[in-house]
Order: C-alpha cells, then structure tokens, then sequence
C-alpha cells in the first residue's frame, strides 16, 4: 500500500494518480478515471476532479492508495 502525505485539504484525483506513479500523465489519469478502473473509498467513482481527503482510500488496477 502507498501511504500519500496530503500538504492541502485535498487533491484531485487525476492530480493524486500522477503524483503516485500509478500513471504517467494527466491524460491516462483521466482515462482510466473515465473507464472506470479506480475505486474511491471501495466504489467506482468517474469524478476526474473528485477532491480526494485524508483518509480515503484509492484502489487502482490493485495498488492502494491511502491518504495520510
């Protein structure tokens, strides 16, 4: 599991993907967004600009993401 240290109050989720080297640009972010391939919190969700918190959990093509 990746542990992503949040500096704000949020960051968006395409934002989060390429910050976590799960994808290698803003336009495959957006993408497998759009596919429906990651889950927020255990659901899929297509919000490419979903303001992801601290604590939520991200799963994406099975790597987990949690928000610290």
């Amino acid at each position: 599991m990746i542990e992503f240290k949040l500096e704000g109050e949020f960051i968006p989720m395409i934002q989060l993907l390429k910050a976590t080297g799960l994808v290698q640009s803003g336009g495959e972010a957006q993408t497998v967004v759009e596919d429906g391939l990651v889950k927020y919190n255990g659901e899929v969700d297509y919000r490419k600009r979903l303001k992801v918190r601290q604590g939520d959990l991200i799963d994406f093509m099975g790597q987990k993401v949690k928000v610290v």
